[in-house]
């Protein structure tokens, strides 16, 4: 209902879309046709498996959990971040996908099951906000680099896989899936940007630093005396 709206207010009549030039459109149709011609059932099934950890199905339920274990800690900068980071960069690229306005690769086959406009990549984006936003919470507190670039080349793996079953299952051109990923960094970075004002304010006091409420005052003819007293 939402899009419809929007849609609305941009296309009132004329449904002018945004004209962009394509510098890939020969690889993009060549992909497309490629895997087009060589979908199997079974290859079918497993690229949907892949593309699931980008579906908004399975970014709900992992955002749901997180958003409850943020509230449980009470860490609110992270869970702002976090609400801001990927439910707002999904929306922001379903306005992209309105305004350019392009169409699927194919949209009647024997494995479409989807609609509306291709580029860019939702699940793509999804992905890419998604994992990519948890890799930034979860890699500054790890202290082995073996773990921290593991942890790195997973986001990043998954963010691929999700990419590849797109364009494989011809839901998505090649230059869908690239502008999800890309948009999804540059929405990340800005997030990361943005948030540091919430983090500075959030730094812990050292426990080694006394409270002033602490501080223990001593009368300065005292320390004179002592001092005093050490030098004879």
């Amino acid at each position: 209902m939402l899009l419809s709206v929007i849609n609305a207010l941009i296309f009132p009549q004329n449904g002018v879309a945004i004209a962009m030039v394509n510098p890939l459109a020969g690889p993009d149709h060549q992909f497309a046709a490629w895997f087009h011609v060589h979908l199997t059932q079974t290859f079918v099934t497993v690229l949907r498996a892949l593309c699931e950890p980008g579906s908004s199905e399975w970014i709900g339920v992992v955002l749901f959990f997180a958003v409850l274990f943020f509230a449980w800690k009470r860490w609110w900068p992270s869970l702002a971040t976090l609400i801001v980071a990927v439910p707002g960069g999904m929306l922001l690229n379903e306005l992209v996908k309105v305004l350019v306005h392009r169409p699927r690769p194919f949209v009647a086959g024997q494995f479409v099951d989807w609609s509306g406009y291709s580029f860019a990549s939702g699940h793509t984006i999804g992905a890419t906000l998604l994992y990519g936003q948890l890799a930034l919470f979860i890699v500054p507190s790890i202290k082995a680099r073996r773990w921290r670039t593991l942890t790195v080349a997973g986001a990043i793996l998954i963010v691929l896989l999700v990419g590849f079953s797109r364009i494989a299952l011809g839901a998505h051109y090649l230059t869908d899936v690239l502008a999800a990923i890309l948009f999804g960094i540059v929405w990340l970075a800005l997030c990361l940007i943005a948030g540091k004002p919430m983090r500075r304010n959030r730094l812990p006091i050292p426990s080694n630093v006394l409270p002033e409420s602490c501080a223990v005052l001593v009368p300065i003819q005292q320390t004179g005396e002592r001092a005093e007293n050490v030098l004879s």
